[in-house]
């Protein structure tokens, strides 16, 4: 119903809340009955809902109807997973949602944290997922598979010993050891700002200063980026920032271009800021489960 011909008169504003709806017919209606005093605005383009309660009924309203929405997309995810399940000792399908426990791996970290809705339980340490996230599980799953049986004690262990002596194992002892130093190599002359979450090819870091002393363009190669022509560059020391700090920075615009790579520095994305904050809640939780178990 479109407003009074005098809706754009001066006047008191009225009181009340403004919401929009999907234009499928069912909600409107349902939307109608919930409020019967609700007009249409087309100065605001929205409903108009009057009443000083209007804000917390129409959000309890709106709660109440993603409820559902989620709940018939579980159904439907429970029953193709019923249709065509997937069978790995790695899922197990509770009546709440999908279970995942995995040996720890990155790969699967990743591809998880890309499902909507997935959530780690610190308590039972494992993953959750949600019925209504089943198209998606599904799709990743060959990648979480192959990761976790990459990742298992056995497979590790047998990997260890096919390169033991070889120089790739060397290699591989070489660079823990180099990033257990938690030294960044930094233009001399473009050094990146103390104490701020910094964007770098090993992630982000703190930086915390430097002794000037010069890098060496083999190391520098070997273990994090080519040195561009003619540089000079020396040793950063940095440390991994705790939550607090991650989440209240502000995360670059745009992605680091061509020669801020080249540098070797950047202004954090919100990408590379969330992969941080997760890995500071893991920190912090793990350290909060040691002291609980001491």
């Amino acid at each position: 119903m479109d407003e009074d011909p005098n809706d754009n008169a001066p006047r008191a504003p009225r009181v009340g809340a403004t919401t929009e709806l999907p234009h499928d017919r069912p909600t409107l209606a349902r939307f109608r009955k919930a409020f019967p005093r609700a007009r249409w605005s087309d100065r605001l383009n929205a409903w108009f809902v009057p009443g000083r309660t209007a804000q917390k009924r129409v959000g309890r309203w709106l709660a109440e109807l993603e409820a559902e929405a989620d709940a018939f997309a579980d159904e439907k995810g429970r029953d193709a997973f019923a249709f065509d399940p997937i069978e790995s000792r790695y899922l197990q399908a509770a009546p709440a949602s999908f279970q995942i426990r995995t040996p720890y791996s990155r790969t699967v970290v990743k591809e998880i944290r890309e499902i909507p809705y997935a959530r780690w339980d610190a308590d039972r340490r494992l993953w959750t997922v949600p019925y209504r996230s089943f198209d998606e599980l599904r799709r990743r799953w060959p990648a979480i598979e192959a990761a976790a049986k990459r990742s298992e004690p056995e497979a590790r262990k047998a990997r260890r010993e096919a390169i033991k002596g070889t120089e790739e194992d060397e290699a591989l002892k070489a660079r823990t050891r180099e990033r257990r130093r938690r030294r960044y190599p930094v233009p001399a002359d473009d050094c990146p700002p103390i104490g701020r979450a910094i964007g770098t090819h090993v992630g982000v870091v703190f930086f915390v200063g430097t002794d000037g002393e010069m890098v060496d363009p083999e190391t520098m190669s070997a273990f994090y980026f080519p040195m561009s022509d003619g540089g000079e560059y020396v040793w950063a020391s940095w440390r991994p920032g705790v939550l607090e700090e991650l989440v209240t920075t502000w995360p670059a615009r745009t992605p680091p271009g061509e020669d801020e790579l080249d540098r070797g520095w950047w202004m954090p994305t919100l990408e590379e800021l969330r992969n941080a904050r997760r890995d500071a809640k893991s920190r912090r939780r793990a350290k909060q489960r040691r002291e609980r178990e001491g």
